[in-house]
């Protein structure tokens, strides 16, 4: 009879590693135990999970659905497993965390200072980074980043918010070179622009009839810093995208003004999430500031879309 929790867990390290072979290795199984436990699976479900070839193992659409499931299931239980063993823990020790930068510039401290004052035998240590990081080989207990900061396979997300970018400018650019009235316009203007890791040199703008135009900006100010491209607008320098939230004061005080505000950026939303290793025996340091950050941001503490743009 087959155990059918047992078989999720290994179809799951299946679909992680896109191999059996990876599977075998990570979980100490054969490969033919770890193959018969997918295809028991299969076989109970009456749905193919995986396409199979001689090189390669990708998981079919219900394979894609069934892993999701599968996640969830297996988190929810080594939730329950470690709240157990945890419970009486007091979190202490050091904490090390890695950030998004830009994120960390603008909203980092008044998180990390709410969590201090709830914790305050857990002693922190941070890193921002603009590049990829693989926590687990770093020594990282935990991450608020984009995903394409990491790398690993192991690692459970929790998504935080997303980053939703405006055009902007300051009121002294806009009286000398004029308000663009279309995206088209903005290639005449000039253009400061995040590093080419961030977001390439095409931008695509939805109107508010759902018309998309698409257009190439040379810039004339490059940097991988959105703290940095802000006041480069602040300064009268140029057009700008950043996230909303991190100009709103600016737009708010009038110090900076949007830019085509009938029409919305495509694909330059970011999801920012929250990272650590695998639930299993996962301290209690670890687990509390978890616990802390998503509730920091599901209720509210600060706006879900309180983060400057990321960077990579």
């Amino acid at each position: 009879m087959m155990n059918q929790l047992q078989a999720m867990r290994i179809f799951l390290k299946v679909a992680e590693n896109g191999s059996f072979g990876r599977a075998a290795a990570s979980l100490d199984m054969s490969n033919a135990v770890v193959t018969r436990y997918v295809a028991l699976l299969e076989s109970h479900l009456n749905t193919r999970l995986v396409n199979r070839t001689t090189r390669h193992v990708s998981l079919t659409e219900a394979g894609m659905a069934y892993a999701d499931g599968c996640r969830g299931i297996i988190e929810q239980l080594g939730a329950m497993d470690s709240s157990l063993t945890l419970s009486t823990s007091e979190p202490t020790g050091t904490l090390k965390l890695v950030a998004a930068a830009s994120f960390s510039l603008f909203r980092l401290t008044p998180l990390l200072q709410e969590y201090r004052l709830r914790h305050p035998k857990v002693k922190l240590s941070v890193t921002l980074l603009h590049r990829s990081v693989n926590l687990v080989e770093e020594g990282f207990d935990a991450g608020i980043v984009v995903p394409a900061q990491i790398k690993g396979s192991t690692l459970i997300r929790r998504p935080l918010f997303r980053v939703c970018p405006i055009a902007v400018a300051s009121p002294g650019y806009i009286r000398l070179h004029g308000m663009p009235v279309t995206p088209a316009h903005l290639a005449t203007q000039t253009f400061l622009a995040p590093s080419a890791e961030i977001h390439n040199s095409d931008w695509t703008f939805t109107a508010l009839d759902g018309r998309e135009e698409t257009v190439s900006l040379e810039p004339a100010y490059v940097v991988n810093n959105a703290a940095m491209l802000r006041q480069a607008a602040l300064a009268d320098m140029g057009i700008t995208i950043l996230p909303e939230s991190h100009v709103a004061a600016d737009l708010s005080r009038g110090t900076l003004v949007h830019v085509l505000p009938d029409y919305r950026i495509q694909g330059a939303d970011k999801e920012v999430a929250l990272v650590y290793p695998g639930r299993r025996h996962v301290s209690a340091k670890t687990r509390s500031f978890v616990e802390f950050a998503v509730d920091y941001f599901r209720t509210g503490s600060a706006p879900v879309s309180s983060a400057a743009f990321p960077d990579i």
